[in-house]
């Protein structure tokens, strides 16, 4: 029995030490050919957040749990938590159910984002808590920002309220509670800027107001933040996932950035995708309170033309000029071998029986369980 404890504590232990090239792509498919496969998602998930935790999303930026949920709260300059998966979708839907974080300058956000920066985002500002903005990018072009709408989402700040993203190949649709507030079709979209590549998920809160900020950027959040009336808090309720596609793994085929080019490894594009919704006529969608081309992209945006700088969340655009070879962009660590991503969104072993009441490796890295690990060692010693 020791050794088997010893055996899967070794294991884990190797799943702690810094092993960026296994766990983090550093590769966008559009630039190169040789970038790692996509953890897929594969199934349908549903998280309750009001438990607590769960181990298929990296946290940055100290989120809290308690009775109401997730919390991500901005209380002074630079805080930009948030919650990153470890999984992708090809084609889905995502529900979040959630209370926007009140104050000018403040942003909640929900993002759904590729490696080669595709983009569906949701975002509310905290200077008004009666909508919502809709946006959408595709790989990476964020030269101008007119594809942005405000559309209707009352009391959001007041009361939890769902928000879906549904995408397929066909179309993209936007909603609050029960309502369809705006749906995209790749011919309405901007020439070649569908989002159609698989992506993770994002959401949390930032400062878009912070005095640090490009003007543009505070203008469009309608800050300045007042950091002394803070601080200012998103919770997220639960959250719910459907992948459309199935298998193991998502392969970009080519440099396309074409939906038709992706692999799934041991299942299908659009293998799950019998429940997605029918096509939506436009005049069925209540209309936008507004458009405007000032609605810059919610996470890792980037000109093709310009470096980038971070000055919190999201990246925001300057006009200078690439001297590298080309960008590098990052994405969180994908599921260990030998484990999946249970119904309720937790990294569990994929044979639960042989490895019984063992965490997974990703639990066994903080400090405590390190110290306590290495106590148990040297007693079986």
């Amino acid at each position: 029995m020791f050794s088997r404890v010893i055996f899967v504590v070794g294991a884990a232990l190797l799943s702690c030490t810094p092993t960026a090239a296994q766990t983090y792509s550093t590769c966008n498919p559009l630039q190169s050919s040789n970038c790692p496969p996509d953890t897929a998602l594969g199934k349908a998930i549903n998280v309750d957040f009001t438990q607590g935790s769960v181990n298929s999303f990296t946290a940055s930026g100290n989120p809290t749990y308690d009775s109401n949920g997730v919390s991500f709260t901005v209380a002074q300059s630079g805080d930009a938590p948030q919650l990153t998966s470890l999984f992708y979708i090809m084609f889905g839907k995502v529900e979040l159910t959630m209370k926007a974080a009140p104050g000018a300058g403040i942003v909640s956000s929900l993002v759904l984002q590729s490696d080669d920066l595709d983009e569906i985002d949701m975002e509310w500002l905290g200077a008004d808590s009666t909508e919502v903005q809709t946006n959408y990018f595709g790989k990476g072009e964020v030269t101008t920002y007119n594809r942005g709408q405000f559309n209707p989402a009352p009391n959001n700040q007041g009361e939890f309220i769902t928000y879906t993203i549904e995408w397929t190949q066909s179309q993209i649709m936007w909603s609050v509670g029960s309502t369809i507030v705006r749906v995209l079709t790749p011919e309405t979209a901007d020439a070649n800027q569908y989002p159609q590549t698989p992506m993770q998920v994002k959401f949390g809160a930032w400062s878009g107001g912070d005095p640090s900020n490009p003007p543009g950027t505070i203008a469009w959040a309608r800050g300045p933040t007042n950091y002394a009336d803070g601080p200012y808090t998103m919770i997220v309720q639960s959250l719910a996932v459907t992948d459309y596609s199935t298998g193991t793994q998502y392969k970009y085929g080519d440099n396309s950035g074409e939906w038709q080019s992706i692999e799934a490894v041991g299942g299908k594009v659009n293998g799950n995708s019998g429940g997605a919704a029918a096509s939506v006529a436009s005049a069925d969608i209540p209309a936008a309170t507004s458009a405007s081309p000032s609605i810059p992209a919610g996470l890792g945006g980037k000109p093709k033309d310009s470096t980038i700088t971070q000055t919190g969340w999201p990246w925001v655009a300057t006009a200078t000029t690439l001297t590298t070879a080309g960008p590098v962009y990052t994405t969180a660590p994908g599921v260990p071998s030998g484990w999946v991503i249970s119904s309720n969104g937790k990294v569990v072993p994929a044979d639960s029986a042989a490895v019984n009441n063992f965490p997974s490796p990703l639990l066994l890295c903080s400090p405590l369980a390190i110290a306590l690990i290495t106590a148990l060692v040297r007693i079986c010693s």
